[in-house]
């Protein structure tokens, strides 16, 4: 501490010179603050506690010599305090701690103020004044700081805010004296780099920021809004939180900052933002003091239906609750890790002796400020003026501090004063740790061991990182930045029976568990600000099953739309930011959110359609069958005789056949029965077409055969005929053979027609061969028709051309018809045209050519006979 004394005098030399001749003396700029909490030790250790907080501005002109600035009382800050004096009690009383050392304390009031909290903390590093005298002697004259004994703080346990321990650590960290904060949660604090001597026992914001973004999802909170004063705590810990929020779809509705002054104008700005606002989630990173000005507003206004989110800072500030008017009820927030009990400390709070009191100026200050009374003698330091101060009553000495309540004396919370009781316990066990060194073993230079009762202060911070203690039953360790492993209670603010407020632990948040499951809340004992549900605060409502979410251009993205999936996608949850597709052989439901098998089409048997064709084909073929029957019966008789029978008996059969071939075409498809249907339906109609162009010719070269010199007849017997037949049949058989050699017909399955629907058809493989089948069916129906159009006058008991030109002409249209229906439809659709071609055209053939023999065979028998025939 020699350097900074000596930093100090050449800086008050620089301001006074007057004082440059006294070079042995010492000036303090300004007043001193006289008041302070001391107990010699062997080792002093330092404390800055917020006793006191300003609640109004304060902007001097300095025109005038600044007044002192008017401050309250904090009792919970004194608790704090307290815990500090019983800790190191504590430990000097124990023989298996420090037992060659005592701990003495040197505490300091900070008024959670900047330059209060660096003039205490340069007071602490360069000693209290022996017998806590001032600096200045009875006379008035300066004492020369060497004519002064001190007794310095190695290490300080303080400050409670983050703004003001970055302060003191880049005032201090020069001089690498330790600051160990019991509140100071920024996660700024945690670069080593910048703050090497900090450690703190209150968990990072960078924890608590994970823990609120786990916190409003888990609630499905997606539009939040996010207040702050302006202070570098909340700056960071809002900026982490608007990080952290978007990887779980959180948006935040608005952030604001206010000044730790809150005026009517600022206040005016803040609840019009909050009520303009349509969300219904608040989360204030702020102290108890901003929020209790927040909340007066609030109820002047009468807003009501808001869910509060607490920082740490006032997640358990019990004395907000009494401003509030039930306003704060259902409050969640993460409160630092409690101990549920510190043995003692609840009779060392309330065990104040009058005598202990008076010593104190802090004690005697909450003293008169908890009964509203005067202590005699008490060196307090009010600053509410002293009129009022002496206007109030003497104390009579019976006050009784368990008649009342207090926040000093509440011990059912003990979460800030359980992390200075922490803080005090990392000093000791550092010191522990420095006793039991041995030289030749120890970390500094050559291998040397510090002094536990005169050690360098960046010798201490050396063993504070590496400490590793129980505390209560609690391991503490710390990370490398010096940040302590996090755990936060969830607590929701609860109202009793009696209105007073019951903090109720709901949950709670663990860093050290695994991904996933840090976050543990029992949502069954969470009381609610109104109802007993949560508040739905969404800046969209969430897009079901079925739907995607849509961006709205330039909004944040928790405000969208919800569009339907695409044709072809589903999405299956909530909220989905893309639909997938379907495989190929499924499709989606009519509500999109699942894919379901298509629907399989093909002609089947069990189908109106598919019975009526089929009824149809069975009953062509029958009647072929039964008209083969009456031919045979009467194969005797002239007409039978007169129309080629050996041809008419084949036609029948093969007709028959055409009609069974229909059936081919009729359930479903496969590769075996797409190779038979096509070559069968080529084949089947060769042969009928050629016996009808054999019969024809037939009936033209018998007439020819009856001119003079004609020998047409001999090379047109029944062998040529049969011939003829093999022939044209035999064509349309290489030509099927060569399509099957080449690119066979195979089962398909077709979902580019209709996309909930895979229909199962037979491709033709190669389309050429498909149309050189039919194109050879139909030219040897045109040579049939040219030749039954030639023999068209011949006698009409001979006259069977007419019939055939009939049924060619009844084939023709059907074909011609079938080309562009069959191209222009699809699925079973196509394949009822080919059937409806085939039977139809087969129906011609059949009632054109063998109807009317089969009405003289059966009707009209007397014409069945050679006279008749012979008439004409």
């Amino acid at each position: 501490m020699t350097l900074l004394a000596a930093k100090l005098l050449v800086l008050v030399s620089l301001i006074k010179p007057s004082s440059a001749a006294a070079p042995d003396n010492c000036v303090f700029m300004g007043e001193e603050e006289r008041n302070s909490l001391y107990e010699d030790g062997d080792v002093v250790v330092g404390g800055l506690f917020p006793l006191h907080y300003s609640p109004v501005s304060f902007h001097p002109t300095y025109t005038l010599k600044p007044a002192p600035t008017m401050y309250n009382f904090s009792s919970r800050a004194l608790r704090w305090m307290q815990t500090m004096t019983f800790a190191i009690k504590e430990i000097n009383r124990r023989s298996d701690l420090l037992p060659q050392l005592k701990l003495g304390f040197h505490i300091r009031d900070s008024c959670d103020d900047i330059p209060v909290s660096l003039r205490a903390s340069l007071l602490l590093v360069n000693g209290q004044p022996e017998g806590g005298k001032g600096l200045e002697n009875t006379n008035g004259s300066n004492l020369g700081c060497g004519a002064v004994k001190r007794t310095v703080s190695s290490v300080i346990i303080g400050d409670a805010g983050s703004g003001v321990s970055m302060a003191l650590l880049r005032s201090l960290g020069s001089f690498r004296v330790p600051l160990v904060s019991y509140f100071a949660s920024c996660s700024c604090l945690s670069n080593q780099r910048e703050f090497p001597t900090f450690m703190r026992t209150m968990p990072s914001d960078a924890f608590q920021i994970r823990a609120l973004a786990r916190l409003v999802s888990f609630f499905s909170w997606t539009w939040v809004g996010v207040i702050g004063v302006e202070s570098d705590y909340a700056r960071f810990a809002i900026q982490l939180f608007l990080q952290e929020s978007v990887q779980y779809g959180v948006c935040a509705a608005y952030t604001h900052f206010y000044p730790v002054v809150l005026s009517q104008e600022v206040l005016d700005e803040l609840l019009d933002v909050i009520q303009m606002s349509s969300s219904k989630v608040i989360i204030n990173f702020s102290s108890e003091s901003e929020m209790e000005g927040i909340l007066t507003e609030i109820q002047r206004r009468n807003i009501s239906g808001l869910q509060w989110i607490a920082s740490e800072a006032w997640a358990t500030a019990k004395s907000l609750w009494e401003k509030s008017k039930n306003l704060l009820r259902g409050t969640l927030g993460f409160a630092i890790r409690r101990a549920d009990v510190i043995p003692g400390l609840g009779e060392h709070l309330t065990h104040l002796t009058p005598a202990y009191i008076r010593e104190s100026a802090y004690l005697a200050e909450f003293w008169e400020e908890m009964f509203n009374c005067r202590l005699n003698g008490s060196v307090n330091n009010h600053s509410h003026g002293v009129d009022s101060y002496l206007d109030r009553p003497q104390c009579e000495g019976t006050e009784d501090l368990n008649d009342v309540y207090s926040p000093y004396s509440d011990v059912t919370q003990l979460r800030v004063s359980y992390n200075v009781y922490k803080a005090v316990y990392l000093v000791a066990h550092a010191l522990q740790d420095m006793s039991d060194c041995k030289n030749g073993n120890g970390p500094f230079l050559n291998d040397t061991c510090a002094d536990p009762k005169n050690f360098k202060p960046w010798q201490l911070i050396h063993y504070m990182k590496r400490a590793n203690f129980s505390a209560l039953g609690e391991e503490v360790n710390f990370d490398k930045n010096g940040d302590p492993i996090a755990y936060y209670d969830l607590v929701n603010w609860q109202k009793r029976p009696d209105g007073s407020l019951l903090l109720v632990k709901v949950g709670f948040y663990d860093a050290s568990l695994p991904a996933g499951h840090t976050l543990v809340i029992n949502e069954s004992v969470i009381q609610w600000p109104a109802g007993k549900q949560a508040f739905r605060s969404v800046c969209s409502n969430s897009c079901p099953p079925g739907f995607r979410i849509a961006r709205r251009k330039g909004e944040p993205i928790c405000c969208y739309d919800c569009v339907p999936c695409a044709e072809g996608e589903v999405s299956k949850k909530t909220d989905s930011l893309e639909c997938s597709r379907c495989s190929e052989e499924t499709w989606p439901n009519k509500a999109r959110d699942l894919c379901i098998p298509k629907t399989i089409e093909y002609l089947s048997y069990h189908e109106l359609m598919g019975i009526l064709l089929c009824a149809a084909a069975v009953l062509g073929a029958c009647i072929s069958l039964v008209i083969f029957t009456i031919f045979f019966i009467y194969k005797d008789t002239p007409l039978v005789r007169a129309n080629n029978m050996e041809l008419s008996f084949l036609l029948l059969v093969f007709l028959a056949v055409c009609f069974l071939v229909a059936l081919l075409f009729i359930g479903e498809p496969s590769d075996w029965l797409c190779r038979i249907r096509y070559p069968t339906f080529g084949i089947s109609f060769a042969l009928c077409i050629s016996c009808l162009l054999a019969k024809t010719a037939v009936v033209l070269m018998a007439f020819r055969s009856t001119l003079p010199g004609s020998k047409a007849m001999k090379w047109f017997g029944p062998n040529q005929q049969r011939a003829s037949v093999f022939l044209g049949t035999a064509i349309q058989g290489i030509i099927c053979l060569i399509w099957l050699l080449i690119n066979p017909p195979h089962a398909n399955k077709n979902a580019d027609y209709h996309s909930a629907t895979i229909i199962i058809e037979c491709v033709t493989g190669s389309e050429v061969g498909f149309w050189c089948v039919l194109g050879y069916i139909g030219v040897l129906a045109c040579m049939c028709f040219l030749l039954a159009f030639l023999a068209r006058k011949l006698p009409d008991n001979f006259n069977e051309a007419k019939f055939i030109t009939f049924s060619m002409l009844i084939f023709f249209a059907v074909w011609i018809t079938f080309i562009p229906v069959y191209v222009s439809t699809a699925g079973k659709y196509t394949v009822a045209v080919h059937i409806f071609a085939i039977l139809a055209s087969a129906f011609g053939l059949l009632f054109c050519i063998f109807v009317p023999k089969c009405y003289i065979i059966i009707l009209k028998p007397e014409k069945n006979s050679k006279k008749h025939m012979m008439q004409r």
